[in-house]
């Protein structure tokens, strides 16, 4: 299976190492889930990840980071007018799930509006669909 996963997805899988995110993040690295990048989507992840507010070590993120961009599908989305978007900085996000035809998987699913032309699942969607194959 391929996505687009949202930087929320990375901050919860460094928060909660158990938890779901960390589960999809094992899926990446086991190859059972493919994510699609940009240079846009790898730039957000950095900036975020390295956010002083979350305190995450070095070492952690740049493993993530490099596992994100190693094992990733890397395109050069088109962009896309931002369709009075909940949050503009997803912009990025939708066009890389458009222009390779997969899903977004986010904790923030109301930040993806159907009428982007794409689908949004949640995390446990993603981990149940994987499961199921």
């Amino acid at each position: 299976m391929r996505a687009v996963i949202d930087t929320n997805i990375l901050v919860s899988a460094l928060l909660t190492p158990g938890g779901v995110s960390a589960q999809l993040i094992a899926a990446i690295r086991s190859r059972a889930l493919t994510p699609v990048v940009s240079e846009m989507i790898l730039a957000e992840y950095a900036e975020v990840l390295n956010r002083p507010k979350f305190n995450f070590a070095n070492k952690l993120t740049a493993r993530l980071l490099e596992d994100m961009k190693g094992l990733a599908l890397f395109l050069n989305s088109q962009s896309i007018p931002l369709q009075d978007l909940p949050d503009p900085d997803d912009a990025p996000f939708i066009s890389a799930a458009i222009t390779a035809a997969c899903h977004v998987i986010t904790g923030n699913i109301k930040h993806f509006p159907q009428e982007s032309g794409i689908e949004a699942i949640t995390p446990s969607e993603a981990l149940a669909r994987l499961q199921a194959k």
